[in-house]
């Protein structure tokens, strides 16, 4: 690996180490010219597949688009930072389980819409509303009340959808 500060063609590792989550290896190098010190990181590349948009255009997934999305249906909502790198993880990971090497984007949809409602019920209706097109409040009372007929089987700690409405129990 070339040095960033002089651009020596040899670095030598000093140490490795794998990060917290198990997907990146941290070395930290040496330039063997000038001396210096910088870290490197080490991921796997797994080629994700690409999404066939509505209008039957195909495009690579990206992954900013994606947490975007989460931060948008979020704004304002109790959920921190890392639990939505943990639902744009899963979100990942659901599209490499796939074994696909395209995807409908709707089926991202899904795949997002499942990590909403384990975060945040507001923010997954806020979602589902632009990603089914709700037309009018009858569609939102549709999409609550089905949200409400899950919730028993995710017991997740959230501040009620409506009010009069007992929070739900964290896991």
């Amino acid at each position: 690996m070339h040095c960033p500060f002089c651009q020596h063609e040899d670095t030598r590792v000093i140490d490795s180490r794998v990060s917290e989550d198990g997907a990146t290896i941290r070395r930290r190098r040496e330039c063997e010219a000038c001396g210096e010190r910088f870290n490197t990181f080490e991921t796997a590349e797994l080629k994700l597949p690409s999404l066939i948009k509505s209008d039957g255009r195909r495009e690579a997934f990206d992954e900013r688009k994606l947490r975007t999305g989460f931060e948008r249906s979020l704004q304002k909502r109790p959920v921190s930072a890392e639990q939505i790198d943990t639902a744009v993880r899963g979100v990942i990971h659901a599209l490499r389980m796939t074994g696909e090497r395209e995807l409908p984007s709707r089926k991202v949809g899904v795949f997002v819409m499942d990590e909403l409602k384990k975060l945040d019920q507001v923010a997954y209706v806020r979602f589902a509303s632009v990603y089914r097109k709700f037309e009018d409040v009858a569609d939102f009372r549709e999409e609550i009340e089905r949200l409400e007929r899950d919730l028993p089987g995710l017991s997740t700690e959230q501040l009620p959808l409506l009010d009069g409405q007992p929070a739900s129990k964290k896991r």
